[in-house]
């Protein structure tokens, strides 16, 4: 085992975290006739690396593990263990965590087969609970094409560690907890490991806030281009939320209902203290999800906005044609009467203004006071007061 500080690398790319959220929106299932406890080894998942922060009230050490065999001694000590599980990327190293942690097969398959349906489990000597975690991803160029990464989280409680198992190293919203456990702020390092998991619980909820704020934004700015200019691009920055909410949804609902097993359930593994401690995580979590059902709300309103917008612009088109044909087809009649062949010397009735000296400018007079009488009693009714009809209420 070596000390490697607070600081680690071995990341994933842009272009493999891009690639790694095609699939978030389908939870893992098991091909038919498969064994009970197979493992399925995505071909993009990284090595395994555990990294190991065992600490007291007094002290507080951050090991990075070279196998899973050196976890063993932290299994029953009197300091708490956070034993962190980076990666899925080995099946022999997941299946020596399995044998040392004394993991059940299909645990240990829930844990490995991403992504599993948020829940909470209860086996002998220890808690599961899996949970999605989702962060913000900003665009550099665009930061309207903001999006979000998410990973599945699982948690096996024992009476003095706890093992959390990622996908990768790193994204996560659990810098915060182990600058606490570091710098020693609050209490965490004065209690026992059930208060870890809920401080690590309680980081992957906030962590859906920030998330909303930024969909919030994009929303509001939707509507601004809804309303003013909406184009075939809009309809498509539409549909691309409502799919991302919906993926944010089907992530927090289960997770609120894990949340409420453990607070209604309870297990000998989380003291009451704590349990307190999850109805406040509880609420983080009902907040987030009201959050999430207004912005969808809004998402599917913004598409009766959008057809409104479409509707609207093309009633102002059609609106100035027919105020522009309406001035033309009283000129256009004229020009059609004088267009005709018409012989004056056959009869006076033959349209005698052709040998007016007068004629010609007369004409043109006649079609522009018209034209003028039309446009002014157009002004007068309000037709040219506003084109543009669809504004967005203040």
């Amino acid at each position: 085992m070596t000390d490697t500080g607070w600081t680690m690398g071995n990341f994933l790319s842009e272009e493999e975290n891009a690639k790694n959220q095609e699939s978030y929106v389908d939870y893992c299932y098991d091909h038919p006739g498969s064994m009970p406890g197979t493992l399925i080894i995505g071909h993009r998942a990284v090595m395994p690396t555990i990294v190991a922060i065992d600490y007291c009230e007094k002290k507080a050490i951050r090991l990075l593990m070279a196998t899973p065999e050196e976890c063993i001694p932290y299994l029953d000590s009197e300091s708490v263990s956070w034993l962190d599980v980076q990666g899925l990327g080995s099946e022999d190293i997941l299946n020596r965590v399995g044998q040392v942690f004394n993991l059940h097969p299909l645990l240990l398959e829930d844990i490995v087969n991403v992504p599993q349906r948020p829940k909470v489990e209860d086996y002998e000597g220890h808690l599961v609970i899996i949970a999605r975690m989702v962060m913000l991803k900003e665009h550099r160029h665009d930061p309207a094409e903001e999006s979000f990464i998410t990973e599945q989280v699982s948690f096996v409680l024992g009476k003095s560690y706890l093992l959390t198992v990622q996908e990768e190293p790193e994204h996560d919203s659990f810098g915060p907890v182990r600058d606490r456990i570091r710098s020693n702020k609050g209490t965490i390092r004065k209690q026992k490991a059930d208060y870890l998991a809920y401080a690590l619980l309680d980081a992957i909820i906030d962590g859906f806030f920030p998330v909303l704020e930024a969909y919030g934004e994009r929303i509001e700015d939707l509507e601004d281009e809804v309303v003013a200019n909406p184009t075939p691009h809009t309809l498509q920055k539409i549909y691309k939320i409502k799919r991302e909410l919906l993926t944010l949804r089907r992530a927090i609902w289960p997770q609120r209902d894990a949340i409420n097993t453990l607070i209604r359930d309870g297990s000998p593994l989380i003291c009451e203290e704590v349990r307190i401690y999850l109805r406040d995580c509880y609420d983080h979590t009902m907040q987030v999800l009201d959050m999430v059902e207004t912005y969808r709300e809004l998402a599917s309103g913004l598409m009766d906005v959008y057809l409104s917008s479409i509707n609207n612009r093309m009633n102002e088109v059609m609106k100035l044609l027919t105020v522009i044909s309406s001035i033309f087809i009283p000129l256009t009649f004229i020009a059609g009467v004088y267009g005709m062949n018409f012989n004056p010397e056959a009869s006076r009735l033959n349209m005698p203004e052709l040998n007016w000296y007068w004629g010609y400018p007369a004409v043109w007079v006649v079609m522009i006071a018209i034209a003028v009488f039309m446009i002014l009693l157009f002004w007068r009714r309000g037709w040219f007061k506003n084109f543009s009809t669809t504004q967005r209420p203040r």
